[in-house]
């Protein structure tokens, strides 16, 4: 005896795939932004914690080589570097674009360090 399939379980795990890869592609879409926003920002915060033997400068130089190195915004580009006696303070806000599903979206970044010595 011989059974026919009908293809029911077929459709739907054509579905299934379907559905996950679009979940994995925007995912990595995502992820990837927030992953050198997380970088970015440990970097900052590297930077921070060995102020004292840096200059403000060579602060804002290295941070601007890595935002370039990961490929950021222009934004990205532009550290502020701000110290006071005994403590040091690193920003920069960038704006960086997200690809969904039938739209795009501007995210706003804020990523910031705060040390002292």
């Amino acid at each position: 005896m011989v059974r026919t399939r009908e293809g029911k379980g077929l459709l739907g795990s054509l579905f299934a795939i379907v559905f996950v890869g679009a979940l994995v592609y925007f995912g990595i879409n995502i992820g990837g932004t927030y992953w050198r926003y997380v970088q970015f920002e440990d970097r900052m915060k590297q930077e921070a914690r060995f102020a004292a033997h840096r200059s403000d400068q060579t602060i804002a130089r290295r941070l601007k080589e890595f935002a370039d190195s990961l490929k950021l915004p222009e934004g990205a580009h532009k550290v502020h570097v701000r110290r006071r006696p005994g403590t040091i303070q690193i920003w920069a806000e960038y704006y960086e674009l997200v690809e969904l599903p039938g739209f795009v979206r501007e995210v706003y970044f804020h990523p910031q360090a705060v040390g002292t010595f």
